[in-house]
C-alpha cells in the first residue's frame, strides 16, 4: 500500500495506519460512541521528515468527520496539527488553545 492517502482505521488495535514503502505509521486511539481520543502517534525513523505523519492525522482526522466524532488530542502530535489547521477545528472537543475549566479565573 503506497498510496498516500491510504490512511485505515485497524479497530482492533485502536490506531489508524499508513504504510508507505513496507512501514506503517500509527496513531493509537481510544473510542467511545461520540468521542476518539488521540493518544500517541509513531512515524518509522525512515520515514521521519517527510510529512507522513500530517498525512497520516490528516486522513485519520478525514475518517473522524465522516463518523461523526468529535477529537481530544492528548497525543501532542495531533493537538498540534489541529491548532496548526483550522480547517480541524471544529472537530475538536474543547476549544483549540482554550483555558482548562481548573486554570480559570472566578
Amino acid at each position: 500500500m503506497n498510496d498516500l492517502n491510504a490512511v485505515h482505521d485497524n479497530p482492533p488495535l485502536h490506531r489508524f495506519e499508513l504504510e508507505v514503502d513496507g512501514h506503517v505509521a500509527f496513531s493509537e486511539y481510544a473510542r467511545t460512541p461520540d468521542v476518539i481520543t488521540f493518544m500517541h502517534t509513531e512515524v518509522p525513523e525512515a520515514m521521519a521528515g517527510k510529512g507522513i505523519g500530517s498525512k497520516l492525522i490528516r486522513g485519520a482526522l478525514d475518517l473522524v468527520r465522516a463518523d461523526g466524532l468529535k477529537v481530544i488530542a492528548l497525543c501532542p502530535f495531533v493537538k498540534t496539527y489541529i491548532e496548526k489547521h483550522p480547517d480541524a477545528a471544529d472537530l475538536s472537543k474543547h476549544p483549540v488553545n482554550a483555558t482548562p475549566p481548573q486554570e480559570r479565573q472566578s
